[in-house]
């Protein structure tokens, strides 16, 4: 093989080594829009906060009338006599609270804190799933972009092991020359499997994130995020989903303390009665009714004093929340700064390593530089771009972990094109506690059904 042709060869495979071929791919927000809208888990949880929504409706519904209906027969036959007597009626009850102290009223406030913390609850697993998404489309492109080295590094050692056997038959090497690059060849051929494998592994996460097979995947930049720590922790403090989701916490738990208290009020009710007996002979009463307790034992006191230690117990959550939000901001953004720092230090060192490839390739041709030579200058090439690979995929994963840090890694902040869930749409529906026969809660039965499709 001629200087010039052996030139064009190993200017060809460098080429391919340094940067691999990138096909037209569809893009990380594709991958995002996808898997929030295939998330069983989103899914799950959005059934969780409905299921909150109607904990409001019970609660309200506290304060409407109680309507309810019964009718009796009773056949007797008495002793000494014959025949049958029949007896039945049918009855109408009503009952409404006229007063409990704000019991009820305390018991809505506090289930309403909790639909809004659920909310911010599901605004936490909202980002868990986006971010799990980005991991997995970063680790696909990883594994890819390393499969597509280790297979350029296993045609470029091939080459030089047909170079090196050439050259023996001439007598300008030894066989010491080909056996190293045979046992070369087949150390590349092990670790593109291993490379294939890892490809594989990921593209089995990607599947189970997104909800799709991965297909050819672009470039993705980092995220848009804050400039310093200082700022990042500013912006999570005030809109972090589990901070908040702690806020509302507290909150229900304060009003849990009133509630508690209101155990020791009065209740006042209004009672109403219309009764009808088989002659249709009918009766109507009505009355007011009051009860308190005197004297239980102190389970009242018991639940009262409960509710604070459950209240006290919130607000240490909720500082341990903040803590570990502004740590986490503080780890994921070192994170940040390491892989910027690694990307740059490793593109300088592609940079040096593809001219020394080049060199030492080039001095073998002209019996300056051994086989080995050449196949450890390939080798450092190789690592030297394997490592500059992980480094930028580890920037952008860095990058997202710091907006979801921040509590800003959500469909609505990354502008996805998806239809975003409105958690206020079903509460709006239900916090009167509809009927079934009303206009509203005929909208609900609407509303469950398309959700109940697949």
């Amino acid at each position: 093989m001629g200087r010039m042709q052996k030139a064009v060869m190993v200017g060809t495979i460098i080429s391919g080594l340094i940067w691999p071929m990138v096909s037209q791919a569809e893009s990380l927000a594709d991958a995002l829009a996808d898997g929030y809208e295939n998330s069983g888990l989103l899914a799950q949880n959005r059934a969780l906060l409905r299921a909150a929504d109607e904990d409001v409706a019970q609660a309200v519904s506290s304060l409407l009338p109680v309507i309810s209906w019964s009718a009796t027969a009773t056949a007797q036959n008495p002793r000494g006599q014959t025949g049958n007597t029949l007896t039945a009626d049918v009855q109408i009850t009503a009952e409404f609270t006229l007063y409990d102290g704000g019991r009820t009223q305390f018991a809505i406030d506090a289930q309403k804190e909790l639909v809004l913390g659920t909310r911010q609850g599901l605004l936490a697993i909202e980002q868990d799933v986006l971010l799990r998404i980005v991991q997995a489309y970063m680790e696909v492109r990883r594994q890819t972009q390393f499969v597509g080295l280790r297979e350029n590094n296993v045609r470029l050692i091939s080459e030089e092991l047909r170079a090196a056997r050439d050259r023996f038959e001439v007598g300008e090497v030894t066989r010491t020359d080909v056996s190293l690059a045979e046992a070369r060849l087949a150390a590349a051929r092990s670790l593109l499997s291993g490379s294939q494998g890892e490809l594989a592994r990921a593209q089995a996460e990607f599947i189970a994130s997104v909800g799709r097979r991965a297909g050819a995947l672009g470039a993705a930049p980092p995220a848009q995020i804050a400039h310093s720590i200082a700022q990042a922790r500013e912006i999570a403090r005030r809109t972090h989903p589990r901070l908040r989701e702690a806020q509302h916490s507290v909150t229900v738990a304060e009003l849990n303390i009133k509630r508690a208290e209101t155990a020791l009020q009065p209740t006042v009710t209004l009672n109403g009665r219309i009764r009808l007996d088989q002659d249709f002979n009918d009766s109507e009463s009505i009355g007011v009714t009051a009860s308190g307790p005197i004297y239980q034992g102190g389970r009242l006191s018991s639940q009262i004093r409960q509710a604070m230690a459950r209240r006290d117990a919130s607000r240490s959550s909720l500082l341990l929340t903040s803590q570990q939000i502004e740590q986490n901001v503080a780890v994921a953004y070192s994170f940040l700064e390491v892989a910027r720092a690694s990307s740059d230090a490793f593109e300088r060192q592609v940079s040096a390593a593809t001219v020394a490839f080049r060199g030492v390739r080039e001095e073998a041709t002209l019996g300056a530089r051994t086989t080995l030579d050449v196949l450890n200058a390939e080798q450092e090439l190789l690592d030297a771009r394997t490592n500059l690979i992980s480094a930028q995929i580890d920037e952008t994963i860095a990058s997202y972990r710091v907006l979801a840090a921040m509590g800003l890694m959500t469909a609505q902040n990354l502008q996805l094109r998806v239809q975003i869930y409105d958690p206020a749409a079903y509460y709006n529906l239900v916090r009167d506690a509809p009927t079934v026969t009303s206009e509203q809660g005929q909208a609900l039965d609407r509303v469950l059904e398309s959700l109940g499709q697949p």
